[in-house]
């Protein structure tokens, strides 16, 4: 296994280029961040290659909503640029979700639907233009990943809110560059049976994030029981990515070791 850190979420006392280099001073080498179009990319990037770390995942803040039919030539667009930038900056992992997020005053909002769409109009529309955005992504190497988000955290109604629907959103690409991330935070505040979840869809995994509930902070501070989370991975026989997706309760390097506590690496 391996981390990666958000810089979205730790070590916001400092510009966020300068965020780089206490990840990797802490033994973190793989980065991520939200909202490629608003950050430095290029200068993170160059900072990342500095010292020997790597841009590993980011997402478009503006793609647009796959579930809005409205939607159909922003989202195309928006992710032909995407998959552009991420090629170009060798970034191997793009995120994608079903609803458009916009936030506000410190709230993410869920944007309206352009029209009056059923939820089976919404997903179909989804299938659509998903399948034409992994024949984008097959002239690329990226990984195009989508989670559940959980319908508490935001204000509105997202359209894949549950692990069932997300994996179901995956199997129906049956497409290689097109994966699912378990997520504990989202999982948990939304629909709970994480073990389940892990169990029955392990086959369409490439990474898990940790956050507990309900302060999306390390692992010890909420309500999930993360020695269950370990040993179901080590059972399922997982080695892939555990990502930092939280707020340390209180310094970067005592989060880090409450987190190597509970996800030890290389055992």
């Amino acid at each position: 296994m391996h981390y990666t850190g958000y810089l979205d979420f730790w070590f916001t006392d400092r510009p966020i280029t300068e965020r780089v280099k206490p990840f990797v001073d802490l033994g973190i080498r793989h980065l991520n961040c939200f909202f490629w179009r608003d950050a430095p990319l290029a200068e993170l990037v160059a900072e990342c290659q500095h010292h020997g770390a790597q841009m590993y995942s980011t997402f478009d803040g503006d793609m647009g909503s796959l579930a809005d039919p409205g939607d159909n030539e922003k989202t195309y667009r928006s992710w032909a640029e995407s998959l552009e930038m991420a090629d170009r900056f060798g970034v191997p992992v793009l995120y994608v979700f079903s609803n458009q997020i916009v936030p506000e005053n410190g709230i993410e909002w869920v944007r309206r639907l352009s029209g009056n769409y059923t939820e089976g109009e919404q997903y179909a529309n989804l299938l659509d233009q998903t399948e034409r955005i992994l024949k984008l992504a097959e002239q690329t190497q990226v990984e195009v990943r989508v989670e559940c988000l959980n319908r508490f955290h935001f204000v509105g109604k997202i359209l894949v809110d549950n692990p069932q629907l997300a994996a179901d959103w995956v199997r129906r690409m049956n497409h290689p560059q097109f994966r699912l991330t378990f997520d504990t935070y989202h999982q948990q505040r939304g629909s709970g049976e994480l073990l389940w979840s892990l169990e029955t869809y392990f086959d369409l995994i490439s990474a898990v994030h940790i956050g507990d509930v309900p302060t999306r902070q390390e692992p010890g501070t909420g309500e999930i029981n993360f020695a269950n989370i370990r040993r179901t991975l080590a059972e399922l026989g997982y080695d892939g990515e555990i990502g930092l997706e939280f707020s340390p309760s209180t310094t970067e390097a005592e989060a880090l070791a409450r987190t190597q506590a509970a996800f030890p690496l290389g055992r």
